[in-house]
């Protein structure tokens, strides 16, 4: 019999292995009758918020709205520019767009996959309110240079941490820099719930204040609204699955760890793997190599039993939707390149050393002798 075809990502492991704990939960809410806005939610709230150091979090519908109320909240709007990343999920620069900000776009380190600094600072304009890094892969955006820039032109930072939860730099953990941070836990990320949901976090009180304002349809207190909010609460059961699951989430990480330096340390010398800088705690919600022929080699991999996915096929400023910001090809040329070469491997916590085993000797029988990029 053929050996079974290894997943990019097998979420029912990890159910299979709280099931019990799961069910529980689940059952006291159900029981609970209490569905929104509920204890589950104040407590997830609490035991993120100390999780990343401090500070205030808010339960939220999902990643996007957590970057699009972050920016609201900061008083970014119409006429004003966000600097971003060209190579990340469309939802950042949804964000942008639904505050009625314009997206400018900063090209990436090719080394890293993050927004380079020095982009930034040449996309600076009078109009520049705020800068949107984004952790990719679970790696995190080199912080303290952006922070150094925004302070200097006086801009806020809002924080992309959907892949990167638990990743830290010089053991403070990202989604703490910034004026605010927003967290996915859509079901393949890190910490995952059943379903959509977000959360942003924020060290400054009025920022915390005013989004659990405008989640509630912009009332602090219920039938009084004082602006047009939205509709944007974490369910209470996707919060009750996710206390079961957040104290699990460190030995998560340093299992996905675990995994991405063995297949380092395998194919350090047939292709390009990704970089972890020094006192940076890259978290792997992705493992992505880079390579030419990219996709023929995919498919060469699916033949012999790997999946794999492209995270991202197109950059964002050559995207159908942001035509009107009159971006071409060439305008951002380590951004493009990476789109075409990036190409992740199967990543999870509960992936077995055979299946690890088995996705090295198949990239290393395709990719040995490959130059390295970066």
């Amino acid at each position: 019999m053929a050996d079974a075809v290894i997943p990019i990502l097998d979420l029912r492991r990890q159910y299979h292995a709280l099931k019990a704990e799961i069910a529980r939960a689940v059952e006291g809410v159900l029981e609970s009758g209490h569905f929104i806005n509920g204890p589950n939610v104040s407590a997830l709230e609490q035991e993120v918020a100390a999780y990343l150091g401090g500070g205030y979090a808010v339960g939220l519908n999902s990643g996007t709205d957590a970057l699009h109320l972050a920016l609201r909240a900061l008083g970014v709007g119409a006429g004003d520019e966000v600097i971003t990343t060209p190579f990340t999920f469309v939802a950042t620069t949804e964000a942008i767009a639904m505050v009625g900000a314009t997206p400018v776009f900063a090209d990436i380190d090719a080394a890293t996959f993050n927004i380079d600094p020095r982009a930034i600072e040449a996309a600076i304009t009078p109009r520049t309110r705020a800068i949107l890094p984004v952790h990719l892969y679970g790696n995190p955006a080199p912080m303290h240079a952006i922070m150094a820039i925004a302070a200097r032109a006086g801009l806020a930072v809002v924080e992309d941490c959907a892949q990167a939860i638990g990743a830290s730099i010089g053991g403070r953990r990202i989604g703490t820099f910034g004026d605010a941070a927003a967290f996915s836990f859509f079901p393949s990320k890190n910490l995952g719930a059943y379903g959509d949901g977000g959360m942003l976090v924020t060290a400054r009180r009025e920022v915390a204040e005013r989004v659990r304002s405008l989640r509630a349809h912009g009332g602090r207190v219920k039938y009084h609204h004082e602006e047009v909010g939205v509709n944007s609460r974490l369910d209470e059961l996707q919060a009750a699955i996710l206390r079961v699951k957040l104290p699990h989430l460190e030995r998560w990480i340093e299992r996905r760890r675990a995994v991405a330096h063995a297949y380092t340390r395998a194919l350090q010398s047939e292709v390009s793997v990704p970089l972890e800088e020094p006192d940076y705690r890259h978290v792997y919600h992705q493992y992505t190599i880079r390579l030419a022929g990219r996709d023929a080699k995919a498919a060469a991999l699916a033949v012999r039993g790997v999946g794999t996915m492209v995270y991202y096929p197109v950059p964002l400023h050559l995207q159908r939707v942001h035509e009107p910001l009159g971006y071409r090809r060439g305008d951002f040329e380590h951004a493009e390149a990476a789109a075409g070469e990036v190409l992740s491997l199967p990543m999870f916590p509960e992936i077995e050393n055979g299946e690890r085993g088995r996705v090295i000797e198949a990239v290393r029988s395709l990719f040995a002798g490959a130059v390295a990029i970066g």
